[in-house]
């Protein structure tokens, strides 16, 4: 069994990679992206270019990007396909997605993309991430709830959403009040900000983000790290588990290995290799 992970999110949203040390391999699907900072096993511009596409039929970025998806989809069972047979057992992929929302909210190629993913055996997560600025204007930031909900009932996926780019917001306390947003408060932000005759749409869009139930936030600020330094004097401390965990809570919960984990438990990564390594344990006791 492989694992993959879809990452997706609006353009400028802080959609790249950050290893940690783990072997995993980066297929870009972006056949815009010309430049990035990191090594790729797969790049659909071997296959397509949206350059080649906007020249040669006359369409815009918009279209040539749909039409350079839907080449993917034809292709899937040739060139993904030979791809993806270098990449099964126990192998973890990172599928860098375009910024185009209405790739996965409108339109079905990334759906059957997926599909296809399942079908060679692949538990797949959805990572959706939305700029932190987002919350400095709660109408953007319902939005970007909504374009949440909308890819996840078209792709029918677990998906974990990430509130990116947390190292350039200044409070982290009032940030706090969207990572688990409560709908009383999204709607009192948000009648504050649009006209009175909105009030009526605002109520039923809260309604809708709060009937999934569905609509909560990780934060991620890259320079948090998940092993913090600690003092002589508070290693001394280190019996007291309330005081590390309320010391050290807010570096873990902003640190990448703390989503990481997240999107681990949505794709169960590494339960088969614990049962494997159990069930040789007990043959080696027999």
């Amino acid at each position: 069994m492989g694992y993959a992970q879809l990452v997706i999110g609006s353009a400028g949203s802080g959609k790249h990679c950050e290893t940690l040390g783990r072997s995993i391999h980066i297929v870009n699907l972006d056949p815009a992206a010309e430049n990035f900072n990191y090594p790729v096993v797969m790049y659909i511009r071997e296959l397509i270019s949206l350059d080649d596409v906007m020249e040669e039929l006359g369409l815009g970025p918009n279209g040539g990007l749909i039409y350079c998806m839907e080449h993917l989809e034809e292709n899937l069972d040739e060139w993904l396909a030979e791809e993806l047979d270098n990449y099964l057992d126990d192998d973890y992929l990172v599928f860098d997605c375009p910024g185009q929302i209405e790739l996965f909210s409108h339109v079905p190629m990334i759906r059957n993309f997926v599909e296809h993913l399942k079908r060679k055996n692949f538990n797949v997560c959805g990572v959706y991430l939305l700029d932190s600025q987002f919350i400095m204007d709660v109408t953007k930031f319902v939005s970007g709830c909504m374009a949440s909900l909308s890819a996840m009932v078209q792709l029918e996926l677990p998906r974990v959403n990430i509130l990116s780019k947390m190292d350039l917001v200044t409070s982290k306390r009032d940030a706090e009040n969207y990572l688990d947003p409560e709908p009383r408060f999204l709607l009192s932000e948000l009648n504050e900000w649009v006209a009175p005759w909105f009030k009526k749409l605002n109520k039923s869009l809260i309604e809708q983000v709060d009937e999934y139930s569905m609509v909560s936030f990780i934060p991620l600020d890259l320079r948090r790290k998940a092993e913090p330094n600690i003092s002589v004097e508070e290693s001394r401390l280190l019996s007291d588990i309330v005081f590390i965990f309320l010391r050290y809570w807010p570096v873990l919960l902003y640190s990448i290995q703390y989503a990481l984990a997240q999107i681990d438990n949505c794709i169960q990564y590494g339960e088969d290799a614990d049962m494997r390594d159990f069930d040789a344990d007990n043959d080696d006791d027999a």
